[in-house]
Formats: structure tokens, sequence, C-alpha cells
């Protein structure tokens, strides 16, 4: 018998959750059994999730095979009807001791082979933390899950369910231990970050949750927050911003299009001018700070003048850090029903994006030549700067370190120094 292989396909918090799964089957004691995380961001990582799972069964011909994450719980008749698949399990149930202890048991038929409840009448915060995700030197922290807007592009309010905040004291004390075990900075996930704190007593903003951890744990070297949207980005947030040097200055923004009228149709709540000023007064108010950002290319509707709004929105909101989705349709959403973009169109317009974006990368780092930054180590040879950027040595540092160090050169992608 062997320990259980766990593939996690999609997104930070996916790999969060595999994470708290594998302590979950270990402490379990499921052997032989093979897990995979799905994705259901897009068709296309529903398709690519359905390939990998043929892969591993013929990889693991002999091992159970499990299917779980956000495409189990948004289609579980498609994994269900597959004969690969020996188990699906949803996104609630995933997080839960006694899902892996029935799964442990199943040789005697203990465990249903699909266990999937409805995602929207979960009320709390998956309850199983777990210290110390990701590199040595850096550590992510769930804080948030779920989301109650409703995107008409957006098949993940149906996979992750409403929005659930993990509140502030719990959130602190697993900081302050992660930072008692030498992590030198702390990555805040969630699926809808900003909207933390609205389902709890007296609805405190994730400014009030960024502030309350830098102010009550000194001894936390760096501070960073994941994908956020900026229209629900609060004063405390943008006092700390201006203020706080631990908290770093780079933001990756759910900005999706830079079209008035796509903005409208996929159902955002913000408009490219808000975009803009909020761009605008973080930048003011940090000079050094740098943004990455998600754009949908080819949204239905999209014609050549909304697009090149999209595409102008680079420069005018100075984004550097560039996730471009082609768009593809999501069987129950609204979206799908729209007039769809011609597929070539959607591709070409996706490279054009992707262009412009390399173009700022570049544009960015050779900004940087000549400059000192504090430089965290992933691994003996390259590190991260405050913005996110990577750096190489050519020399080997202590991992988990942060590093001074000036910069010397560039590549395409990366700095050196």
């Amino acid at each position: 018998m062997s320990a259980p292989k766990f593939t996690t396909l999609g997104c930070r918090l996916n790999a969060y959750e595999t994470e708290a799964m594998k302590e979950l089957s270990q402490s379990a004691g499921l052997q032989n059994a093979v897990i995979v995380n799905t994705c259901a961001v897009t068709a296309e990582a529903v398709r690519k999730a359905r390939q990998e799972i043929r892969k591993l069964r013929r990889e693991n011909p002999e091992a159970r095979l499990i299917v779980t994450g956000c495409a189990a719980q948004t289609e579980p008749e498609t994994f269900t009807a597959m004969g690969e698949v020996d188990a699906v399990i949803g996104n609630t149930e995933k997080m839960r001791a006694d899902t892996w202890q029935g799964l442990a048991a199943d040789f005697i038929g203990e465990t249903e082979a699909v266990q999937v409840d409805d995602i929207m009448s979960v009320t709390e915060t998956a309850g199983h933390l777990i210290d110390g995700f990701g590199t040595r030197s850096r550590a992510y922290v769930q804080v948030q899950n779920g989301c109650d807007h409703r995107c008409t592009f957006c098949i993940i309010p149906y996979g992750r369910g409403n929005s659930r905040s993990v509140p502030a004291g719990v959130v602190v004390e697993q900081i302050k231990r992660l930072v008692g075990k030498g992590y030198n900075e702390v990555v805040l996930t969630g699926v809808d970050l900003t909207s933390w704190g609205a389902d709890l007593p007296v609805e405190p903003k994730l400014g009030d949750l960024v502030m309350r951890i830098l102010k009550l744990v000194p001894d936390l070297p760096r501070l960073r927050i994941s994908s956020i949207d900026s229209i629900e980005v609060d004063d405390n947030l943008m006092q700390a911003i201006a203020t706080e040097p631990r908290l770093m200055p780079h933001l990756h923004l759910s900005l999706q299009a830079g079209d008035d009228m796509i903005l409208k149709r996929m159902k955002r709540r913000h408009l490219r001018d808000d975009a803009i000023a909020f761009c605008e007064e973080a930048k003011r108010l940090r000079p050094d700070m740098t943004y990455g950002a998600d754009i949908i290319a080819g949204f239905p509707t999209e014609t050549d003048t909304m697009f090149e709004n999209s595409l102008k929105l680079i420069e005018e909101c100075d984004l550097t850090w560039l996730h471009v989705f082609p768009y593809s349709p999501r069987n129950g959403t609204p979206a799908a029903k729209m007039p769809a973009v011609n597929g070539k169109v959607i591709k070409a317009r996706a490279a054009q994006l992707r262009n412009a974006g390399d173009a700022k990368v570049r544009a960015h780092l050779s900004k940087q030549i000549g400059m000192t930054h504090h430089i965290l180590m992933e691994n003996p040879t390259m590190g991260r700067t405050e913005q996110f950027t990577e750096v190489t040595f050519e020399t080997d540092q202590i991992e988990g370190q942060i590093v001074t160090a000036p910069i010397l050169g560039q590549t395409s992608t990366q700095l050196t120094a």
C-alpha cells in the first residue's frame, strides 16, 4: 500500500486546500489513492481536468481515483460518468475529517461514491487551517472563501458558495505561529478577498484586518495581498498602502475589461474610470506600487473598439503583470447565452494583450537596474523583490532570507543581481 498522490489544478486557494487534504488523508490513514483537486474557472480547465484524470488512471491502474474541487462541485455528473473515477467529493466535503475517514474505510463499502452537497447552504469557512503552506520563505493564509457576486461569465460562486470570512483573531494567531516558524512573508488569500468581513460581527473591512495584523504581529517582515477587487477597497487599506512599508507594493486587480459596456454586460461593479482612478491614487500614495491584472479577451459582443479600450487600460492603469484569459463559455452562466465572438478573433486579441503585457514587463525590469531591492529568496538562486519581480543570483543565497542587493541587469522576464 502507498500514501495518497495529489494533483492540483487551478488557483492558489486550491493548492492551499490540497495541503490541508494531505494532512486530513494522512490522519485518516488513506492508502493507495490518487486525488485530483480540479478547477472550473473555464471550460478549458474542466477539459484539462478530464484529461489529467485519464492520464492518472493509466499511470495508477490499481489506485482509487478521487475527484474533488470546483469542477467536481459544479458538475459532479461529468466526473461520475467517467469510468476512471471511483469517488467525487465536493468542496465542503473535502475539508472535513470525517470524509477522509470514510474514504479510508471504503474497502468495506462505507462511503458513498458521490458526496457533493449544496455549497450555497454552507455558512462556515473551512475550519482546517494549515500552517506553512508554500515555500520555506512564503506562507499563504486563507482568510476568506466563496463569493456573493454573480458576474455573468463566472461559475466560481457555484463551486465555492457564498462569501465566508475567517475571524481576525484566528488569522492573527495563525500568522504569529508562522512568524514563529521563521516565515518572512505571509500572503492573504481568498476567492473574493476584498469582501472579507462582511459576514462577521460589526462588518470589518479588509483594511481593518491588514492594520490589525501589522499592529499585532510586529515581527512579521512582509505582508502581501493576493487578488483584490479595486472597487471594494476601503479607507484603511488605502491608509495601509500609504503608511505601512511592511505591506508589499504589489496588487493583483480583478479588472476583466476596460470597456464600460462590456463591464456592464459582465455585471462587474466598476467602470473603467474607477479602475484608472484607483490605480492613480494607490500609486500616488505608494510610488513603487506595481499592478497585476486579470483581463478577458473576446467576451461576448466585444467589438474592435471595445477591445481597444481594454488594450488601452494597460497603459492607463500602468499594469505590469497580466493574466490574460481568452473567453470560453461556461454552461450555466448568463454570458454563455450572449452573442459569441469568433474564436480566431478571441485568440488574436489575447495575443495582443499578452504582447502588450510582455512589453510592460520589460519596461518595468529596465527601470529597476541600478536600484537596490530587498529580495526574499525562494530558493538558493532566485528570489522576489517587494513588487514580486523575480531576481536571479549567480551565487547561492540562504533560502527564506531577505537579501539586500543592487540590481545589475535583466532578462526578458527576470532581474539579475
